[in-house]
């Protein structure tokens, strides 16, 4: 979002008005994404959600890949297939990824350390904003565009087996619940209830 019209223009759109006019549809597009995920988040299940957000931000980055290598290797037109692929990455960002973290880590921690880890997580994910936003260009630069895009493509794939792996689903839990979850994950024990991991992935 933040270079969608230097994105825009790199994909062939000279025209500073037409580049500001398509990133403008990007965040209307970000935030008609964000209204369905908040419907979303509590009726689909944030794991289903978040899995299924980077299914197709994974898809839209190799999209945008491969718009910028096609045009490297001289095909004319192609400029649109990139904005396509800008479109649907912020159309899958917005109701899954964007949400879901931050409702994942208001939920996951124990009471105790809720305040301090949920400081830590949101202090490690502006590190990790300001770590993109700084190197985007200069990657760009280095490596061409196509190979960056590919580049988030796969931390987005380590990001979805992330998610598969270790995100259990908090949907419909209490903290103590949540708490369980991870003394079951923790200790091997479900301490004499009934094992939550199934009862959340399924609600």
């Amino acid at each position: 979002m933040y270079y969608s019209p230097t994105i825009v223009q790199m994909a062939g759109f000279r025209s500073n008005q037409l580049a500001i006019l398509l990133s403008l549809m990007v965040a209307l597009m970000n935030a008609v994404g964000t209204i369905v995920g908040i419907h979303l988040i509590d009726h689909s299940g944030r794991r289903k959600l978040a899995l299924s957000s980077l299914f197709g931000v994974i898809l839209s980055l190799i999209l945008l890949a491969a718009a910028f290598f096609l045009a490297s290797s001289g095909f004319a037109n192609v400029g649109w297939i990139a904005v396509l692929g800008l479109t649907l990455y912020i159309s899958f960002f917005a109701p899954g990824m964007g949400p879901v973290p931050w409702t994942v880590n208001s939920e996951i921690y124990p009471e105790s350390y809720r305040g301090i880890c949920s400081g830590m997580s949101a202090t490690v994910n502006w590190i990790s904003n300001l770590i993109v936003a700084q190197s985007f260009l200069s990657v760009a630069d280095a490596v061409g565009t196509d190979w960056t895009f590919l580049i988030l493509a796969v931390i987005a794939v380590a990001a979805f087996v992330f998610v598969y792996v270790f995100v259990p689903e908090t949907k419909g839990l209490t903290f103590e619940e949540v708490e369980r979850i991870w003394k079951e994950k923790a200790w091997g024990s479900n301490h004499g209830s009934e094992p939550l991991l199934e009862n959340g992935a399924e609600s």
